[in-house]
């Protein structure tokens, strides 16, 4: 007689390892019943930092993408046109929307450390779609100047 092999998982995997929703499911389920004894508290903790990484790498994004266009615009006058227009405003409206539902966001936006990285990001990304060169190793604009609606900047020498 032989004997069936069945299926196994690897030994460690959890729910949550197998399958991140269903086991998301399972947790709000026992949330809900009052079940805090069979929480998976270390991976709760986890998802819920994880949601916050995930609201600052949308914000570095969103800002990576609205200089790289402010950088295309001052150093490429030559190609400006409406698409580059709809593209800043469109990430500064996203960017305005997004500091105001998570507001402990905006003190990123003031951290040079953070500044940095963003505009390294912009650049590559600027350069990836033209020729640009001599571009100065950290952002020329203020903030305040690169989130203001109605703030282009001036061509490049």
């Amino acid at each position: 007689m032989t004997a069936k092999l069945q299926p196994q998982n690897p030994i460690g995997t959890s729910l949550y390892d197998r399958d991140i929703v269903a086991w998301a499911n399972e947790q709000a389920r026992l949330l809900r019943e009052g079940r805090l004894d069979r929480l998976d508290i270390e991976h709760i903790a986890e998802e819920i930092e994880d949601v916050g990484k995930s609201e600052q790498r949308e914000l570095a994004s969103r800002m990576a993408v609205l200089i790289a266009h402010l950088i295309k615009w001052a150093y490429q006058p030559e190609r400006r046109g409406s698409s580059w227009q709809r593209t800043i405003r469109t990430q500064r409206h996203a960017i305005a929307l997004r500091i105001k539902r998570t507001p402990s966001l905006k003190p990123m936006l003031h951290d040079a450390g953070w500044q940095e990285e963003i505009w390294s990001d912009a650049v590559i990304g600027a350069i990836g779609e033209g020729t640009l060169e001599d571009l100065p190793q950290t952002c020329p604009w203020t903030m305040t100047q690169v989130l203001d609606p109605d703030w282009l900047p001036p061509s490049a020498p």
